[in-house]
């Protein structure tokens, strides 16, 4: 089991914090979404062209690796000129991932267009495919993996199988958020993984609740605007820390065990989009912990 956190948890980190903090939480990897506030990895100065050999040995030493870059690439805008621009950010995406040998580009879907008949839907779903077969030409070429994430309105994994199901090149897999379906779609584990099993690659997790009094995040409105301009289909939840709350992992866990998946089990927690939640010092120190103690517990029942 390879265990990693996304760089979403601790926004104000630089990469040598993320670094020595993940080898002494006890992570094998990390996921980059950011990098000490840039959110634009092609700017981040940490991963800039002469530094990529830097951070190659840094983690051959530490044995401590980036498992995959994530980018706020998506194919759901209207304009051809917008989705050939996302394009070409998703491409600079693969070969920045080459360069630091990890095996993934995360991107979106995200979100139909309000109100879309059947024929929009459709016609919506063939371009975010497109995109991603153009994606995955580049990716195979590059030895990198195109992960599309169940996100937004592609957090239904009806529509996401058949998505996915339009796309034909073997580089592009999916990610699956094990929370979103559940949460924002009310789906249950079992149906999502059997629609989504055949390309499922890397795997997100959280912990949520509902909350009869919303908590107060006046405070946060200035990162939830942020969130929404990278990723439309964005949706805020009542994010606890991992194992208090209401998700059921230890049957997502049975669920991938069976399957005998062998990606990355990833926590995403939201600090970055949701100031209001604890901060990384506090919830990235109990996952590694909560994930062994399912993996004890499924070797128990096995």
């Amino acid at each position: 089991m390879r265990i990693s956190f996304s760089t979403l948890a601790c926004p104000e980190w630089n990469w040598q914090e993320v670094l020595q903090h993940g080898v002494q939480y006890g992570y094998d990897g990390v996921e980059v979404r950011l990098l000490k506030g840039e959110l634009d990895l092609l700017a981040a100065p940490e991963l800039r062209p002469h530094e990529l050999p830097l951070r190659r040995r840094e983690m051959e030493d530490s044995g401590f690796v980036i498992c995959g870059l994530s980018s706020s690439v998506r194919f759901d805008e209207p304009t051809a000129a917008q989705r050939t621009a996302r394009l070409e950010t998703g491409y600079r995406y693969l070969d920045l991932a080459h360069e630091l040998r990890t095996s993934f580009v995360r991107v979106f879907g995200d979100v139909l267009p309000q109100g879309a008949n059947a024929a929009v839907e459709d016609a919506t779903i063939d371009q975010i495919a497109d995109g991603l077969n153009r994606l995955g030409e580049r990716g195979a070429a590059a030895g990198v993996d195109v992960l599309i994430e169940t996100h937004g309105d592609f957090a239904d994994s009806a529509r996401m199988q058949r998505l996915v199901r339009h796309v034909v090149s073997p580089a592009v897999g999916l990610l699956w958020d094990t929370h979103h379906p559940w949460r924002f779609y009310g789906e249950s584990l079992a149906t999502t993984f059997e629609r989504l099993r055949p390309w499922t690659r890397h795997t997100h997790w959280k912990d949520s609740v509902t909350r009869l009094v919303p908590r107060d995040t006046g405070h946060s409105t200035e990162a939830a605007t942020q969130a929404h301009a990278l990723m439309s289909g964005h949706r805020p939840a009542d994010y606890v820390l991992f194992g208090g709350g209401e998700f059921p992992a230890h049957e997502a866990f049975r669920l991938l065990q069976d399957a005998g998946y062998a990606g990355w089990y990833s926590l995403e927690w939201e600090k970055a989009w949701h100031p209001e939640i604890e901060p990384p010092e506090v919830a990235l120190p109990l996952f590694p912990r909560k994930m062994q103690t399912l993996a004890t517990l499924c070797k128990g029942h096995s």
